[in-house]
């Protein structure tokens, strides 16, 4: 920063500190951090749709149907920027934020604010088959990390401004403020008390009226509802809440399956390429594949579906409605290999959006098959693909409450919320009893990084293996005599344990000092023994950079041990000491609940 620039933010600092409490700031802070969110959600939304009208516009790609082709275009050029760019792999959004809030303070980088706004409409311009909702939120998350960081702002408040940019993004796209708070509180884990409520809300309204400024009366969802809910269907919403929450455990299963297949692919060039070509294939099959997948879920909604499918191979027989059903199935089973094949291949996106795809087209298949059994029962085909958004939102992210407010607030009102409730709640926990982690958690649980409403996980996660470690150890060598030890190490050092090292670092046994009290005095003993005579192997061992703090935890409670040698990469690092633990486990959870 220039000095001029500098010698002003401290002059700003000073008077704030003087005149505005940090209650008052925190929640001046919020509306900022909203309305700049929302003005990321307006710009990814805008320069996303501005390349697709270019694209549409193109005669090659549109009268010649070469639209299949752009897919591998697009990823190319995210190809390009992050090699000569960005210079790291693009991560995750939504996990990337919880795994900043987890272990980094909610720290995000600056490249963090403008990555997004390049890499996403790149991505899904050029019809890669994922969403914009996540980029929106880690641009939102990231700017609002580096104005906490600006303003000196404690961890714990920039972590709550970091969710109230994830609010004000989303309440801006979906023009949902409620299911945008409830969104921050059940992804980012969020404690919902009055202190964090009135920033959320203050984030949140003025992301949407960010949204209602630029964008007008515009919204995503053109739709009104025309039919309430009957008593009668609540076995077909159970039911669908039933085929949301298999549909959900596909999609997970799917997700990962695809990755780990592309990690054979050791060249970005290799990924690139086999997965341009499988979406395009799958594109040129599937046409609603392209893109976010908004338009698919519109004229679901007003009852067009032959709109919805648009042209395909099979539109000689979409007369028949049972192959109109199985190619909305189709849609149903590819979202999930299209969205995964796009990320797998480098490109940059969200899940959230392809979700609500998914689970309109699975929600509009049940109420066809219900409705064309000949069986004599009818339904509503709108309201089942809505539900079924909520009921794949429920079960993919683990987040219900989520699903129920958003679907409610798009379509005004309030008379679908039984539905909602029953098939949200089916989905989320059969979901949840099939699998602990979703596609945002599962890579953060493997290291430790998992935020959650547990508190005590809460803190665990929280904490850092490096910020607890001792090395105020004196080491001794298997060789050394007992004499030599003694006047060498145990002399000089205040503690009662040593670490046995080799030559190379590697820890061989420890010795404490009851092990060794008995002969300490006795003379004769102190060049016939030694100190690999008297080592043994310690209780546990903790690896550093592989075992949680969580199991570390575990691994003091089942051995009984005061101290836990920690081992990096096969060498001896330290110790830590129970005491210190639980020290800094108090501290962390007095600093987390204030």
């Amino acid at each position: 920063m220039p000095k001029k620039s500098k010698k002003y933010l401290t002059r700003f600092l000073k008077w704030r500190y003087k005149n505005i409490s940090n209650k008052t700031f925190v929640h001046i802070m919020s509306l900022v951090v909203g309305f700049l969110a929302g003005l990321v959600a307006v710009t990814l939304k805008n320069f996303t749709y501005f390349i697709e009208s270019l694209l549409k516009m193109g005669v090659v790609f549109s009268e010649n149907q070469l639209y299949f082709i752009l897919p591998t275009i697009g990823l190319t050029l995210v190809y390009l920027y992050v090699k000569f760019v960005h210079k790291k792999p693009i991560q995750h959004a939504v996990s990337s934020i919880i795994f900043s809030l987890s272990k980094k303070g909610g720290l995000l980088t600056v490249k963090d604010i403008y990555t997004p706004l390049i890499t996403a409409p790149l991505t899904v311009g050029f019809g890669g088959s994922v969403g914009l909702l996540g980029p929106a939120v880690k641009s939102g998350s990231a700017i609002s990390s580096n104005l906490s960081r600006l303003f000196h702002i404690d961890t714990k408040t920039r972590s709550l401004l970091v969710a109230c940019a994830s609010a004000g993004a989303i309440s801006s796209i979906f023009q949902s403020p409620i299911a945008a708070i409830i969104f921050a509180v059940e992804v980012f884990t969020l404690d919902l008390t009055m202190l964090s409520m009135l920033p959320l809300l203050l984030a949140s309204i003025s992301g949407v009226l960010t949204s209602y400024f630029f964008l007008g009366n515009e919204v995503l969802f053109s739709f009104s509802l025309t039919e309430g809910f009957q008593l009668k269907d609540t076995p077909f919403y159970v039911l669908l809440g039933v085929g949301t929450a298999f549909a959900s455990i596909y999609f997970t299963k799917m997700y990962f399956a695809i990755l780990t297949f592309f990690k054979r692919f050791k060249s970005p060039k290799y990924k690139l390429l086999v997965g341009g070509i499988a979406i395009g294939i799958m594109l040129y099959a599937i046409p609603p594949l392209y893109g976010e997948g908004f338009g698919f879920i519109n004229s679901l909604l007003e009852g067009n579906h032959l709109k919805a499918l648009g042209k395909t191979p099979f539109d000689a027989y979409v007369s028949n409605i049972w192959v109109v059903i199985a190619l909305l199935f189709g849609i149903t089973i590819f979202k999930a290999i299209a969205m995964t094949t796009t990320f797998a291949a480098g490109g940059a996106g969200g899940i959230f959006i392809p979700t609500m795809v998914m689970g309109s087209a699975l929600g509009n298949v049940v109420a066809k098959v219900i409705n064309n059994l000949g069986l004599g029962f009818s339904v509503s085909e709108s309201n089942f693909t809505l539900i079924g958004m909520a009921g794949l939102i429920a079960g993919v992210i683990h987040a219900p409450l989520t699903a129920i407010f958003l679907i409610a607030e798009i379509t005004g009102g309030y008379e679908l919320f039984v539905p909602l409730m029953i098939t949200a709640s089916i989905s989320y926990l059969t979901t949840k009893n099939a699998m602990d982690y979703t596609i945002y958690t599962k890579e953060l649980a493997k290291i430790g990084a998992l935020l959650s409403h547990n508190k005590d996980q809460m803190v665990l996660g929280l904490m850092e293996i490096e910020d607890v470690i001792e090395k105020n150890f004196k080491a001794v060598h298997p060789d050394m005599s007992l004499g030599e030890m003694l006047h060498e190490s145990v002399s000089k050092s205040k503690r009662n344990i040593f670490p046995v090292l080799d030559n190379d670092k590697k820890l061989m046994g420890i010795i404490v000092l009851d092990d060794i009290r008995q002969f300490m005095f006795d003379r004769e003993l102190y060049d016939t023994i030694y100190v690999k005579n008297l080592m043994h192997a310690p209780p546990e061992h903790i690896f550093y950079g592989k075992d949680t703090m969580k199991q570390v935890m575990k691994k003091f409670q089942d051995s009984g041990a005061w101290n836990l040698p920690v081992i990096k990469d096969g060498k001896y690092e330290g110790f830590i000491s129970k005491s210190k633990l639980l020290t800094a486990y108090r501290r962390k959870l007095i600093n987390y609940t204030q």
